[in-house]
């Protein structure tokens, strides 16, 4: 999609639907209010015969309004006022969208400009106008044998009463698109069958990404250079498979060499059958999403590696994959079997379907070598996180409170929250084991915490945090499929970092 600014009258410039904002009982913005009066009071008597009320999800699409050159005007409900915040303008984008596409609306002008949000300057509205736009063109259309129809909405102008704003806005614009296409990458990705998006698929991928960007370096290891370095844990999970494991490595070269880089973790268990420890049928389909962290990070760097050239980024950024299938094959490994990690540590695998841990604690020591600025691992780790926070916030465990703070701060601004859970001490006892230096899983109470406490024992040597996804990756029933969180919230956090 095209984004670009207007700064002239609104009356006077050309558009296929000028969209025009209005609050709860028929409250109109200051623009649409302006422009009633262009329409000599047209609009006013339109909202007055109660066609539109201002509440959320509402919209009307006119045509022939007085003195606008406009071919169309869609009024689109922005709730109550007082309560409007980023969280409400980005359902009101979404809704906004969807009304454009239900009447084939090829290109608009959004004059939702005056909407006072808090804590939202004109740059970020831009961005979160941008992203969401760009992240609603999203279809999945890979396995389908008849074709899905494209949006008709090509174009997006967004009008601008202050002149001066022009260059602000439009780098949030540009920012903003990058980060919607990084999504939509992580969505097709999580939303391809694990028999198209292996281990090998994922790895292809990345060396078409680090092909297409010369300032990103991918590598990728097969499972004999994993043996070599000693990634017992990680191969133990691919061992019931005809999938060979695959170690994604991609480096991010800022204008900044010596900068210690910023780490990204993901997992890409491409198919998640649970292996000997098998899960039950009803659901099982949902778990080639457990490759989403691993989606994740990969939709990042594509965003980083188009926003280069406007935002000329000092710091190098890492990615990390650690991609197997689990599936109970004949060599698959058995509860009780005892494995041993990258870091030399002995791991009880009490059981199979506890993996993501078990190839991300490789992929953690294998960090180490980049001496790096901050490490943070992002997995569908625990079905209890979906228990304790549901789908609409990731969990956010730490051992560094500046860096947890930070990516608190930074979900916030990307309206892509986490929420931090403990990280404490007591919880690491739940983890002894009579055979190995540790055990895979730690009961049933605080699952999602043990879980990181796992992870914790593989990252003392740099600032770490672990972001569970598990309950917003994807959705489920008649949305189902893959979101694209949180590559707004990794997106934020990096580019601050360069800051």
């Amino acid at each position: 999609m095209k984004f670009s600014t207007k700064t002239t009258a609104l009356e006077n410039t050309p558009t296929s639907c000028l969209v025009l904002g209005v609050f709860e009982d028929g409250v109109m913005t200051q623009t649409t209010a302006a422009m009633d009066k262009v329409s000599q009071g047209y609009l006013g008597k339109i909202i007055a015969s109660g066609d539109i009320s201002g509440k959320s999800e509402q919209s009307l699409l006119l045509h022939g309004v007085p003195n606008i050159k406009a071919r169309r005007l869609l009024l689109i409900g922005c709730g109550n006022k007082e309560k409007l915040k980023d969280s409400k303008f980005i359902s009101l984008l979404r809704n906004t969208g969807k009304a454009l596409e239900q009447y084939s609306i090829g290109d608009a002008l959004l004059a939702l400009g005056d909407l006072d949000i808090k804590n939202l300057d004109a740059e970020h509205q831009a961005l979160l106008i941008a992203r969401t736009f760009q992240d609603g063109l999203y279809r999945y259309r890979s396995t389908r044998s008849k074709p899905t129809p494209d949006s008709k909405l090509k174009s997006l102008d967004i009008y601008l009463s202050d002149k001066s704003q022009q260059t602000t806005v439009r780098k949030g614009l540009n920012t903003g698109a990058a980060i919607g296409r990084g999504m939509a990458m992580a969505r097709e990705l999580g939303n391809l069958p694990g028999n198209i998006c292996t281990p090998s698929y994922l790895a292809e991928q990345a060396l078409k990404l680090g092909k297409a960007h010369k300032e990103l370096k991918v590598t990728v290891l097969s499972e004999a250079q994993m043996k070599r370095l000693g990634m017992g844990s990680l191969l133990s999970v691919s061992a019931g498979s005809v999938q060979p494991a695959k170690f994604i490595i991609m480096e991010y070269r800022g204008t900044a060499a010596d900068t210690p880089p910023h780490v990204l973790v993901g997992k890409g268990i491409t198919f998640d059958s649970g292996g000997i420890s098998l899960k039950p049928g009803a659901g099982m389909d949902e778990m080639k999403f457990d490759m989403c962290g691993a989606a994740s990070v990969l939709g990042t760097f594509s965003a980083l590696c188009e926003l280069k050239p406007e935002l000329k980024p000092r710091c190098n950024i890492v990615g990390l994959v650690a991609s197997a299938e689990n599936m109970p094959g004949s060599s698959a490994t058995k509860p009780g079997d005892i494995v041993t990690s990258m870091s030399g540590q002995t791991i009880e695998v009490l059981n199979t379907d506890a993996e993501g841990r078990l190839v991300l604690c490789d992929a953690l020591t294998y960090a180490e070598r980049f001496k790096p600025a901050s490490v943070i691992d992002i997995a569908t780790l625990t079905g209890a996180c979906i228990v304790a926070l549901g789908s609409h916030v990731s969990a956010l465990m730490s051992n560094d409170d500046t860096l947890a703070d930070a990516l608190y701060q930074c979900g916030l601004k990307a309206v892509d929250p986490v929420w931090r859970l403990p990280l404490w001490d007591e919880y690491q006892k739940q983890l002894d084991s009579n055979f190995a230096d540790i055990a895979n899983i730690g009961g049933p109470k605080a699952g999602s915490i043990t879980a990181a406490c796992f992870l914790s024992r593989f990252a003392k040597k740099y600032h770490w945090a672990h972001l569970d996804i598990a309950g917003t990756a994807w959705l489920q029933g008649k949305e189902k499929g893959a979101t694209g969180r949180p590559v707004p919230l990794l997106l934020e956090y990096l580019l601050q970092q360069q800051k």
